[in-house]
């Protein structure tokens, strides 16, 4: 379990803050909205009314002792840009910030931000995906131009051998099979796919562009 700091507890803020909670870590929210800081003390381990741009409030709240920093600061740019600045001079090793835009990103790459976040972007590309390969439910890029992707056999794969499917995108690895409760990770060439199978594969995009014609 690791202690973490979320600033800014907007809709983005407050998801990212409760989500930590769930997997066992500990966290306090900083915001200086009490509505936001009200609506979320109950869910999280700490929530707190203050000024992220005051250095010195930063210190009083021991944020130093955080694996990590979530500036989640949504409209206002300065007060994201002056937070960051705060957390630096405090010696804090891993920030993680939201940018609004080019402009905003530029800065807090010259300010040494671990990753920077582009949440509207990024879920615009999710929702596009999604739109243009409806078999895949989840995937996650790797480097490299890799992903992994979670793939749900639809009616038009209904009795399609597993290595027929597979051979349109010989470069892809199947990482697992899960068929309700049961998950394979050694996989009978010869299986006959069923309308709800879950395939996870993994590989690079062009190839996977390629199987995603055998889903339409």
């Amino acid at each position: 379990m690791a202690q973490f700091a979320v600033i800014g507890l907007g809709s983005f803020g407050a998801t990212i803050a409760t989500q930590l909670v769930s997997l066992n870590h500990d966290v306090i929210g900083i915001d200086s909205n009490k509505k936001f800081v009200e609506s979320i003390s109950d869910q999280i381990t700490h929530a707190v009314i203050a000024d992220a741009t005051d250095e010195h409030v930063l210190n009083e709240l021991n944020i130093q002792n955080c694996e990590a920093v979530v500036v989640a600061i949504g409209e206002d740019i300065e007060a994201s840009i002056l937070c960051v600045l705060h957390l630096k001079n405090l010696g804090i090793k891993k920030i993680w910030a939201k940018a609004k835009s080019k402009a905003h990103h530029m800065i807090l790459t010259h300010l040494g931000v671990n990753k920077i976040i582009h949440p509207e972007e990024d879920m615009g590309v999710r929702v596009a995906q999604s739109l243009s390969y409806p078999m895949v439910s989840r995937y996650m890029g790797l480097e490299d131009n890799h992903f992994i992707v979670k793939i749900e056999i639809k009616d038009s794969l209904k009795g399609e051998r597993f290595n027929h499917l597979m051979e349109h995108a010989p470069e892809i690895k199947t990482l697992l099979h899960k068929r309700g409760k049961d998950v394979l990770f050694s996989i009978d060439p010869n299986l006959i796919l069923q309308v709800g199978d879950i395939l996870v594969v993994e590989g690079e995009l062009e190839p996977l562009r390629k199987l995603s014609a055998r889903f339409k």
